[in-house]
């Protein structure tokens, strides 16, 4: 009997399961938002105004509470001044940050609309800010990602002589999806390095800075510092959100910037809103207290999801450790593991699992134009699914992985 005779019929016994399992994207479980659930009494009846006297269900305070972007502030390391807490999406401030340079230009340079832009996109990456560039028709130039940040003598090469780079996507602090962390050496470079776009824009998501799986906690990056003291102070715009501290739906985002970059989103956010949703932030202030609240309470998620990425990854290794050109990220945060699977079958395997009830994200929409050109990185998200649930998906991907491999004569 042949391996690939094996691995078909431990395929069929998986299709024989009638599963019905999702490891799509990246979301809380249930018993993650349950640890929030007292925000939803918060504030209480009469609770009102905030630490300055402000009633917070009236218009106004476009920069957000003062005392929740003290929270934040400590958390993410950013300058009070320099940081706005505003609705629920760092997603939705993406988009508006891009669309008022496409419409309006930044740093004195003319609207990226009348111009041919890129942006870089380190990868593997985030699926949705590929997404944003293009939807808005913004070339995308992939970039190498490694453990400590993308590769940058490749993209001070790019920078330097081509003035339509208009930026590039980071996630600097457990990289969606390899669980990358930036180094100081490779922000330095970012921030530092010469680029032929005076605009040039550093889109930094902070999504998962507070979001470990051990017991080490590294800071975030003072990013904004150290653009500054490069003399390039308006080239770093960040991003983060409590969309999976608190409810991924009712969360609050944060913008953080130069004094000068402040003053110019404000400009051209105050057309659009009249201000951010001042009761569901008293609500945060009211649940957390102070930074130290919130990194307690981020600690309570670690208890729910450090489990589950520990049984993902020993799976993987009792079931592909001797698989040949098979590997996987061993993320110490974040929310995703990456599965490199052998050249070419990233896709197949895909299509297996969907076929025996496993649903998984896209091969390929861990690129730009989803485009893999190895067709080899398949994104895993362990967090939603229960324990029970996740033992059975991952089981029944390594079945898929093998299979997929043993139909390609090279890799059988």
């Amino acid at each position: 009997m042949t391996e690939a005779t094996d691995f078909q019929r431990a395929y069929d016994d998986l299709l024989g399961q009638g599963l019905a399992l999702d490891l799509t994207r990246g979301k809380p479980a249930p018993e993650q938002l349950d640890l929030a659930e007292e925000m939803l009494s918060l504030p209480g009846a009469g609770d009102h105004l905030s630490a300055a006297g402000v009633d917070v269900r009236n218009y106004g305070g476009d920069q957000g509470l003062p005392e929740l972007r003290e929270i934040f502030a400590e958390l993410l390391n950013v300058p009070v001044a320099q940081l706005l807490a505003l609705d629920n999406s760092s997603l939705s401030l993406m988009h508006d940050v891009l669309v008022y340079s496409l419409l309006h230009g930044r740093n004195g340079a003319e609207p990226w609309a009348g111009r041919s832009v890129k942006f870089l996109c380190p990868v593997p990456g985030y699926d949705r800010h590929f997404a944003l560039c293009e939807s808005m028709g913004i070339e995308m130039v992939p970039v190498a990602l490694g453990e400590r940040g993308p590769d940058v003598e490749q993209i001070a090469a790019l920078v330097a002589e081509d003035p339509s780079i208009v930026g590039i996507w980071t996630v600097p602090t457990y990289a969606n999806p390899t669980g990358a962390v930036y180094d100081e050496e490779t922000v330095r470079a970012l921030v530092s390095m010469p680029t032929a776009a005076p605009d040039f824009t550093i889109m930094w998501d902070n999504a998962y800075a507070l979001h470990h799986l051990t017991d080490e906690e590294p800071a975030p990056i003072d990013v904004h510092g150290l653009a500054a003291a490069a003399g390039n102070p308006d080239r770093v715009i960040s991003f983060a959100s409590t969309s999976k501290i608190t409810f991924a739906g009712a969360g609050v985002a944060f913008l953080g910037g130069s004094v000068e970059t402040i003053a110019w989103f404000r400009n051209y956010a105050g057309f659009r809103s009249i201000g951010p949703n001042k009761v569901n932030q008293l609500r945060h202030v009211r649940f957390f207290g102070d930074a130290e609240g919130v990194r307690a309470h981020m600690r309570r998620h670690r208890e729910i999801i450090a489990p589950k990425f520990d049984l993902a990854l020993r799976i993987l290794q009792e079931r592909l450790g001797d698989a040949e050109a098979v590997r996987w990220s061993h993320p110490a945060g974040g929310y995703f593991i990456t599965l490199e699977v052998a050249d070419g079958t990233a896709t197949r395997v895909v299509q297996l699992a969907k076929e025996a009830g496993i649903a998984l994200t896209p091969a390929g929409a861990s690129h730009p134009y989803r485009n893999d050109p190895d067709d080899r990185v398949i994104r895993l998200a362990p967090t939603m699914p229960s324990l029970a649930q996740l033992e059975a998906a991952i089981e029944g991907v390594a079945i898929c992985v093998r299979l997929a491999a043993a139909e390609v004569p090279s890799q059988a």
